[in-house]
């Protein structure tokens, strides 16, 4: 009998506790959180920059007598001067990437309009020789000061670059750039001989050259993208016969030969299309 009613009390108690477990909430579902997709640099974009940048100009100076008669045997090497182009620039630039996994690589060409100018000063000697029209014993040359002086400007540049990088992070992008540069060089020239000024007209010259550097670029949001960048860009050398004197004793043009080099920073935004946008 003890056993039936123990029986019975056992049964009610699991009814009462399914009872129960039937009226609690459900357990919350935990779920893993969404994850944003990783941007991707793959696109065509186009944007415009600006910033500054400083040239430094080398410029080495010759005379070329036109009567070795008044001067001597010639030319003559009248010496070197060094000076700075600083000034802001402005441009646009266009291009296209190609990411896979973190590499991202493209190729970036842009055309700039610059207000770098710079000028300098080059003091020269010039020895005159006097002749002998018969057996007789020279007089020593007598040398005279002059001064050469310039003014440069390189008015516009641009490049045409391939780039390579990576994604440290994702919206973030590091790369190397290099490739061809060309610009355009002006130079205005005076020189003064014996107190006598002698102006020549400018000239310029289109050269082309080398361009290296790096930046780093993030992703803005929906298409924009802003970047810093520097470059160092190499034109070589222009040449040119800026002026000839009639002072005398120093008839002769003097012809200069000119090194630009060119330090850039310049930040940038650019807008890509097509693709996905994050």
């Amino acid at each position: 009998m003890w056993l039936g009613f123990a029986f019975v009390a056992l049964m009610g108690a699991a009814a009462s506790f399914e009872a129960s477990a039937a009226d609690m909430p459900a357990a919350p579902v935990l779920k893993a959180p969404m994850r944003s997709p990783a941007y991707d640099w793959t696109g065509f974009y186009i944007g415009v920059n600006g910033g500054g940048s400083a040239g430094r100009s080398t410029t080495d100076v010759v005379l070329t007598p036109t009567s070795a008669f008044l001067v001597g045997p010639g030319p003559f090497a009248l010496g070197s001067v060094s000076h700075y182009m600083v000034g802001g620039l402005g441009g646009v630039q266009a291009g296209y990437n190609w990411q896979t996994n973190a590499a991202v690589v493209g190729l970036e060409a842009d055309i700039q309009a610059t207000g770098q100018k710079g000028s300098a000063q080059l003091p020269a000697v010039l020895q005159v020789l006097t002749a002998c029209l018969a057996p007789c014993v020279p007089v020593p040359p007598t040398p005279t000061m002059g001064t050469v002086g310039f003014a440069q400007q390189l008015r516009w540049f641009g490049t045409a670059r391939a780039r390579v990088g990576f994604t440290p992070a994702d919206r973030w992008l590091v790369y190397a750039t290099g490739g061809l540069a060309y610009g355009e060089i002006n130079t205005d020239a005076t020189v003064m001989v014996a107190g006598v000024s002698s102006t020549a007209p400018s000239y310029s010259q289109t050269k082309a050259g080398w361009v290296v550097g790096g930046g780093i670029e993030a992703a803005l949001g929906g298409g924009w993208t802003g970047k810093v960048e520097y470059l160092h860009m190499d034109l070589g050398s222009v040449s040119g016969t800026f002026v000839s004197t009639t002072t005398f004793p120093f008839r002769g043009t003097f012809v200069a030969t000119s090194r630009v080099t060119d330090e850039i920073m310049r930040v940038g935004v650019n807008y890509r299309f097509g693709g996905a946008k994050y």
